[in-house]
């Protein structure tokens, strides 16, 4: 597992902190911790692998002693780079929606141990968890926890006096992705909903209701967004994320429209825009998800086809085909 990351404890005040990984590219989530009176603490996410947990949690600790026992794990969404780490907390409530409950089920940390221990056995999965993590992350220690709570909508928690929201804002990234809101020091931890600095990718959608999340969290009162991937900022972070979905959106209607199939579609729009933003590849899955989208349906890649697309993509391929190719691709 690569050690050479940096990961940061920010100190947010007022007994809130983000724990920041590197420039969050594939696996390098952020989590959270919130401290109330009484020495009552909540954790936002836990992370990959079981030794970055611990990392974390040591770092917590150092901070707020209290942290040594947490009260309340309440994971964002599914994913495993949020949720690999549960079995860390002890015996703290484990809190997340019940859509994000679901998803863990059906691709728990097991699977992905075995996949990254024998990624030929596992197809297309395995190429692709070996090409963007296997080689960075070490998922021996890794466990299925899912939550003992789940909930639908919304709900509100009292960490040692504060109020914390939770805010059910999926299906976006994932089905059931959830917002953090501390309003008492006027701090949202996003998850995933957030990208800073890096594409997004749309596992879920429809990015309408991404755009909707994007506009709900521009309109809370709040000063500093914790992502769930890259730098902690304020809602400058969301806004750039809100124009990045109305672009891609646009691009990919004119593609839609002039007959391109969503593989030529991706590869068009991924050439042409955020040059800057880490993980372009994304791009692929996205304009897949709109694709579905824009034809009601008709249009439905899977995960295999869409897996294989931004391998290809990612290793430098010009256009979706095999070569030789003759599509007059010109990217």
């Amino acid at each position: 597992m690569k050690t050479d990351v940096k990961r940061d404890l920010q100190n947010l005040g007022n007994g809130l902190y983000a724990w920041v990984q590197g420039d969050g590219s594939w696996g390098w989530s952020n989590s959270g911790l919130i401290v109330g009176e009484d020495d009552q603490t909540l954790v936002v996410d836990t992370l990959f692998t079981g030794k970055l947990t611990e990392d974390m949690l040591r770092a917590y600790v150092a901070a707020e002693p209290a942290a040594a026992n947490i009260d309340i794990l309440v994971n964002s969404h599914s994913n495993g780079d949020h949720t690999f780490g549960n079995h860390l907390v002890g015996d703290a409530r484990i809190i997340a929606s019940e859509a994000a409950r679901e998803e863990m089920e059906e691709r728990p940390a097991e699977f992905f141990k075995a996949a990254a221990a024998d990624p030929e056995a596992h197809g297309v999965f395995g190429d692709f968890l070996q090409h963007f993590m296997g080689r960075t992350f070490d998922f021996s220690d890794i466990e299925h926890v899912p939550p003992t709570e789940v909930f639908k909508g919304t709900k509100t928690l009292t960490v040692g006096g504060r109020t914390v929201e939770l805010t059910e804002l999926g299906p976006a990234h994932t089905r059931g992705d959830i917002i953090i809101h501390v309003p008492d020091s006027k701090v949202c931890y996003t998850g995933d909903l957030v990208f800073h600095g890096g594409h997004p990718i749309i596992w879920a959608g429809p990015v309408s209701n991404w755009v909707a999340a994007c506009d709900h969290i521009l309109g809370l009162d709040v000063d500093v967004i914790v992502p769930g991937h890259g730098a902690v900022s304020d809602k400058s972070a969301v806004q750039g994320l809100r124009d990045y979905f109305t672009h891609i959106q646009a691009e990919t209607e004119k593609c839609y429209a002039a007959g391109l199939n969503w593989e030529e579609a991706a590869f068009e729009v991924g050439y042409a825009n955020f040059d800057s933003w880490l993980d372009r590849e994304r791009v692929v899955a996205n304009v897949a998800t709109i694709y579905r989208d824009l034809s009601g349906g008709k249009v439905d890649p899977d995960q295999p086809e869409v897996l294989t697309q931004m391998l290809r993509y990612s290793r430098g391929a010009s256009c979706p085909h095999d070569e030789p190719c003759s599509c007059g691709a010109k990217h």
